[in-house]
C-alpha cells in the first residue's frame, strides 16, 4: 500500500512538472496576444482550460498568477465566456478552483492573484447564467470586508469587486456600509 502511495505521488509529480512547463511555454507575449477570437478557439480545442486549473489549484504564486491571467484573458473574449458557461460543470469547475483560491488567499494574500480572480468573477458575471450560480456560491469573503487591506492600493480591483457584487445584486454587508469595507476607498 506505502509503495502504491509512492508511485501515484510520482506520476502526480510528473504531472504537475509537465502541467507547468505547459504553461511556461507561454511567453509574456503570446499571453498578451490571447485577445483574438481564433486564438481563444485555438486555445480552447486544447487542453488548456484543465492545464489551468490544476495550476490554479497547486502551483506556485506566479504559476497561479499566470494560470489564472490566461483563464481571465479566455473569459474576456465572448467564445471563452460562452465556451466555459455552456455546461455546468465547466462553469462549477472554474468556480470551485476560484473559490478555493480566494480561501487560500485569506492565509497567503497576494493582491495581483486576487485582482485576476476578481475580473474572472466580474467576466462570468455578464453570463445570465453564471451570474445566477454566483449569487449563492460566490464566496463569503468576497462579500465582506476580508480582503479590503489586500486591495487597499489598487482601485481597478476594488471597482471590479463592487461591479461584481452590484451584478450579482449583492445586499451591502453592513461591514461595507460602516466604513469597514471598500466603500470608504472608492475614489469619485
Amino acid at each position: 500500500m506505502k509503495r502504491k502511495m509512492q508511485i501515484q505521488s510520482q506520476r502526480v509529480n510528473v504531472t504537475l512538472n509537465y502541467v507547468f512547463g505547459q504553461l511556461f511555454n507561454f511567453s509574456p507575449v503570446d499571453i498578451l496576444q490571447i485577445d483574438d477570437t481564433e486564438v481563444i478557439s485555438f486555445l480552447l480545442s486544447t487542453e488548456i482550460i484543465p492545464l489551468c486549473l490544476r495550476s490554479m489549484e497547486m502551483g506556485s504564486e506566479l504559476s497561479k498568477t499566470v494560470a489564472t491571467f490566461i483563464v481571465q484573458k479566455i473569459l474576456l473574449d465572448d467564445v471563452g465566456l460562452k465556451y466555459i458557461c455552456t455546461t455546468a460543470e465547466r462553469f462549477y469547475a472554474v468556480g470551485r478552483v476560484l473559490g478555493n483560491m480566494v480561501a487560500s488567499l485569506v492565509e497567503q494574500p497576494s493582491s495581483r492573484l486576487l485582482k485576476h480572480i476578481i475580473r474572472c468573477y466580474l467576466r462570468l458575471s455578464d453570463n445570465q447564467s453564471a451570474c445566477e450560480a454566483l449569487r449563492t456560491c460566490l464566496p463569503d469573503m468576497l462579500r465582506d470586508a476580508t480582503f479590503s487591506n489586500c486591495l487597499r492600493e489598487d482601485p481597478t480591483a476594488r471597482r471590479w469587486l463592487q461591479q461584481l457584487l452590484h451584478n450579482i445584486g449583492v445586499n451591502r454587508v453592513p461591514s461595507l456600509q460602516a466604513g469597514g469595507g471598500f466603500d470608504h476607498m472608492m475614489v469619485s
